[in-house]
């Protein structure tokens, strides 16, 4: 039997993963982080991205899309805390095209309404979803 560590995923929402895995990797701010049983204690931030979780006796792994949040880890524990998250098999791919392109729009807009900095984020977010969308495709 491998070793585990327990892994909770929790949004603004709801909890959207609690269970075992024999590793976690999430986006961290400078890059994808691999987490294992008996890790050395961190606390970090990380960028919108997939949380990939292998889990125990199961040959796919899990995904989870996190807009960004927060990444504590203990020996036996791994928290996530994200604003907003879902499950890679619920992203919805139009809906990421759509917010990418209307992104991209109000980046190139000089006058919108919106200020470039909150439109440069939604995009980063809708490239990670779809991303995320991408890395779930390659699993199936």
């Amino acid at each position: 039997m491998a070793m585990t560590i327990h892994v909770d995923i929790v949004s603004a929402e709801k909890s959207l993963y609690s269970g075992s895995a024999e590793m976690v990797i999430a986006p961290g701010q400078r890059g994808e982080l691999g987490v294992y049983p008996r890790h050395t204690p961190l606390l970090t931030t990380l960028r919108p991205g997939a949380v990939r979780i292998k889990v125990p006796n199961q040959a796919e792994e899990e995904l989870v899309y996190v807009s960004g949040g927060i990444l504590e880890v203990q020996p036996h524990v791994v928290t996530i805390l994200s604003d907003s998250a879902v499950r890679g098999a619920d992203l919805d791919e139009a809906k990421a095209l759509e917010a990418k392109r209307a992104a991209e729009e109000a980046m190139k807009d000089k006058t919108a309404t919106m200020d470039y900095a909150q439109a440069q984020a939604e995009l980063a977010q809708a490239v990670a979803q779809l991303a995320t969308i991408k890395k779930l495709r390659k699993l199936n």
